[in-house]
């Protein structure tokens, strides 16, 4: 069984959301369609995962960036404008560990979450997405890059409104050495960043820098009491 690890919300930092985007860009414009897309891969079940064969790892203290909507359009005189919500969790030294991100493309009926985890997990036993205590999702990885492995399931009206009413967005997946991991992603600003405006890009790296330097700032604090601590 999966044992939950919550997370305790921080600053973010430079985003992984923005690699997760690009990964899902890359993705999504190698198809004709979100739905054509769709169908090559297998269906999400509701079927409980494997029991890991290790207790679960103690959980990282993770910095979350805020929910970020973003909408883009290719340079192709037909091509579509694809809107992303997404969010991301890491630790302070930067590495992503968990992100999220909501891929609507415009005018398919099709809409799709995209979860992501770090290299070095188990791809066999896949992935499992909750929302605070509702009912388990699972689906399988379906391609990986320098920033993690990455699993869609489809985001349907009824998951839409969940996130937009939850607390908590739970990813979860076995690493490598059969042990369960539980992350959560929190809710708390999802329905104001997807019913809104989308953010614009300057805007979006202005607040990246101040929150940068607020976590570099925080670094040479905790680097700083360790010193401390052991003299």
């Amino acid at each position: 069984m999966f044992k939950r690890m919550v997370i305790a919300p921080a600053r973010p930092a430079a985003c992984a959301f923005a690699l997760a985007l690009a990964a899902a860009i890359a993705v999504v414009g190698g198809s004709n369609s979100l739905a054509e897309q769709s169908k090559a891969k297998p269906k999400t079940q509701q079927k409980p995962q494997p029991e890991p064969k290790q207790q679960a790892p103690e959980a990282p203290q993770l910095i979350f960036s805020p929910w970020t909507k973003f909408c883009l359009k290719g340079q192709e005189a037909k091509a579509k404008q694809v809107c992303f919500t997404g969010k991301d969790g890491r630790v302070e030294s930067g590495q992503p560990v968990v992100a999220a991100v909501l891929i609507e493309p415009d005018g398919e009926p099709r809409k799709i979450l995209r979860v992501t985890l770090p290299l070095g997990m188990s791809l066999q036993p896949g992935t499992r997405v909750i929302i605070d205590q509702g009912q388990p999702m699972t689906g399988p990885y379906v391609i990986c890059f320098n920033n993690g492995c990455m699993a869609d399931y489809e985001a349907s009206t009824e998951l839409i409104n969940n996130m937009k009413k939850g607390q908590g967005l739970v990813i979860q997946g076995i690493n490598g050495a059969g042990q369960a991991i539980s992350l959560v992603l929190p809710l708390g600003d999802f329905a104001k960043a997807y019913d809104g405006p989308p953010t614009d890009p300057k805007e979006f790296e202005r607040q990246q820098k101040e929150l940068q330097e607020q976590l570099q700032r925080r670094a040479e604090e905790a680097r700083k009491k360790l010193e401390a601590q052991q003299k």
